[in-house]
């Protein structure tokens, strides 16, 4: 069996860590051998990065700055942890891939969207997710649940409503242009409701492989 590359994505606070857990135990009861990772920061290179672009004290960072260290990330984690363990047959759940930064960079930062597809294309050499799960919820349900949740925030979610209002457009779409790839779930539902149906919709785009 071929591995699979399964992407989680969605504005902050959107309960992107609770369903990946979920799911990977779910995977793992039916014999499934799964792989947790994260952007940035899947690799020891990447959690240096994730530093430099997360922590707070790191400001200001530029633009183009930000969205170059993004993609050096990627490059890193799709050579040294994508391509090895879907090559060994194993299913990856990645915590955001090329969607965020199309939606973070592109929409949120109002950068062009050719330099973002074009770095996209280096970073990954032409991998992309076999299935991406986008957890859906309003702005600011989402950012009241990073302020509940963590006392601290990071340098992404103190930007402003606006600013996050342009990233859940950009998720909005990508998915109305991307549907067989990107399925949309209503991540304002309760935990166990929101497992279930991503559970539907592994089975369901994954099918004979589940």
């Amino acid at each position: 069996m071929g591995g699979k590359l399964i992407v989680f994505e969605g504005v902050e606070g959107c309960g992107k860590t609770s369903q990946m857990q979920l799911c990977s135990n779910w995977l793992k009861s039916l014999g499934i051998s799964v792989i947790l990772t994260r952007e940035p920061g899947g690799t020891e290179l990447g959690s240096h990065l994730r530093s430099l672009l997360l922590e707070s004290e790191n400001k200001p960072v530029a633009e183009v700055t930000e969205l170059l260290l993004y993609a050096a990330d990627r490059a890193q984690h799709v050579e040294q942890e994508l391509k090895p363990s879907l090559a060994a047959g194993k299913y990856i759940l990645c915590d955001r891939y090329t969607d965020s930064t199309i939606a973070y960079q592109g929409y949120g930062r109002g950068l062009n969207f050719k330099l973002i597809h074009q770095l996209n294309d280096i970073a990954t050499t032409g991998l992309e997710s076999d299935l991406t799960i986008w957890l859906d919820i309003d702005v600011e349900v989402g950012l009241s649940r990073k302020r509940k949740d963590e006392a601290k925030l990071d340098r992404i979610e103190q930007e402003t409503i606006a600013f996050h209002q342009r990233v859940q457009q950009g998720y909005a779409e990508l998915a109305a242009s991307n549907p067989s790839r990107i399925v949309r779930v209503n991540g304002s539902l309760n935990k166990e409701t929101v497992h279930q149906m991503i559970q539907d919709i592994l089975r369901v785009h994954l099918k004979g492989l589940l």
